[in-house]
């Protein structure tokens, strides 16, 4: 039965449809709503006949994809997929332009290409001349690396059923189209269709696909989260172009973690692996200086040490102001709360700025302390040695140091790249089994870490 076509106004930022034009849609976007053809154009058969070559089977026999995964030969990739490409998935890939995200699947096609077969790359953004040159320059050449100019997916799947490849490269979703749809390239009806297509296909056939998106100014997302509901994998790339520093993260994955994270150096003949990101993120530490310190972290398996700044300026305003880069803006908030209450850190009027040294985003709550020793440092002008000494816990409302998780990693990371001192939470002291010769020096609360750390003629810093 086939139902007259009409047109539905639907947000770009969400997705929401509505049969009249809205100025503001119900998420709050303003003039987002663009009409598109609705799905009552959509032809529905009565019945519909099993003519896929899938069938289905036990579960039991089914191979773990753990067990059938592409190897990149890039390992900091392979961590952050989980172990390499799982066949048959999608996996998105977004990140701010100039970021490093066509040279890093470039990079990865070429190896693919040189062990396991054809790899298909689409582009719907630059020619095969532009891809060419890049190419060139970071020597991933491949007789078995194929490149094509292409939107209309139509098209792509036709190339598809010709090559068979072992690899697709989609850059970007957002210039594909359906030509039966009459909605133009990037529209939520075109990237909603397209994707579910190259879905299609990637599941038929068993091959992996690398899609990249585009993203806002904020760095989210472009258009609405369909893209990550249905993709099996979700990797930010992001760091400052100013900066040779690239991170990528696992924002979604169902075949591993997303705790982990991949760290790259861009050089000009590309990405090049850090093994050691600790090192890296810590060059150049001067010592002796306020407000500024280096505290540990967990990201995923591997425990790493960053340097972390605070600033604190009388404000001049009217109203105080709290920045922070890398840091949780809520969580900068509640730890100068605790110090104001607990402390008796006069902060009201003070401009506080808080930097996490490298461009890395903290997660968890491990860098409480640290944070919490810089910007009193930086308030009463008082050096911390931030070439010996780290600082790890978090800060509870009650100004208590809690435990934090795998604190005898990240201890054992710190003595090896040559720090003498430790100060934690009392309660991860007294499980810690340390052989490595640093001193831990454990606090009950936030002001006793204060007092040790600045006032302590028994561990004068």
């Amino acid at each position: 039965m086939a139902k007259k076509a009409k047109s539905v106004f639907v947000c770009q930022s969400c997705g929401y449809e509505s049969p009249k034009w809205m100025g503001q849609c119900v998420c709050g976007a303003w003039n987002s709503m663009v009409e598109e053809l609705g799905s009552s154009g959509v032809v529905y058969k009565k019945s519909a006949t099993i003519t896929s070559s899938v069938r289905p089977q036990p579960i039991k026999e089914i191979k773990s994809g753990s067990y059938d995964r592409l190897d990149t030969q890039m390992g900091e990739l392979n961590r952050v997929l989980g172990g390499g490409l799982v066949k048959g998935s999608l996996t998105l890939i977004s990140g701010e332009p100039g970021i490093g995200k066509s040279t890093l699947i470039l990079q990865v096609s070429s190896v693919i290409a040189e062990k396991y077969g054809t790899v298909l790359y689409v582009s719907g953004e630059e020619s095969e001349e532009q891809i060419k040159m890049r190419a060139e320059r970071l020597d991933a050449l491949s007789d078995r690396l194929l490149v094509v100019s292409e939107t209309n997916v139509e098209v792509i799947e036709g190339y598809i059923q010709e090559l068979h490849p072992t690899f697709i490269i989609i850059d970007s979703i957002q210039t594909l189209f359906k030509p039966e749809l009459t909605s133009a390239p990037g529209s939520v009806s075109q990237v909603r269709e397209c994707a579910n297509h190259i879905m299609h296909i990637a599941k038929t056939k068993n091959i992996p696909v690398f899609i990249v998106a585009h993203v806002t100014k904020t760095g989210e997302l472009a258009g609405p989260r369909i893209l990550e509901h249905l993709v099996d994998a979700v990797l930010h790339f992001n760091g400052e172009r100013s900066q040779e520093f690239r991170v990528v993260r696992a924002l979604k994955n169902r075949f591993g973690t997303t705790s982990e994270i991949g760290v790259f150096e861009m050089r000009e003949e590309g990405l090049i692996e850090v093994d050691n990101p600790s090192e890296m993120f810590l060059e150049g530490l001067t010592p002796n200086v306020d407000g500024a310190m280096v505290i540990g972290g967990l990201e995923g398996t591997r425990p790493l040490l960053l340097e972390i700044q605070a600033l604190v300026a009388p404000t001049s305003l009217g109203f105080a102001r709290r920045t922070a880069i890398g840091v949780d803006v809520n969580r900068l908030n509640l730890i100068i709360a605790v110090l104001e209450k607990k402390v008796g850190l006069p902060l009201t009027n003070q401009d506080v700025y808080v930097n996490v040294v490298g461009g890395l985003k903290l997660e968890g709550t491990s860098a409480d302390l640290g944070v919490a020793l810089t910007i009193f440092s930086s308030m009463r002008g008082l050096p911390i040695p931030t070439t010996t000494t780290i600082a790890i816990g978090e800060i509870s409302l009650t100004g208590e140091l809690r435990p934090v998780a795998n604190a005898e990693k990240i201890v054992k990371e710190a003595a090896k790249m040559g720090f003498s001192k430790c100060i934690l939470p009392a309660k991860n002291l007294k499980k810690l089994q340390i052989q490595e010769p640093i001193e831990l020096i454990g606090a009950h609360f936030v002001k006793d870490a204060i007092d040790t750390m600045f006032f302590s003629k028994e561990h004068p810093f």
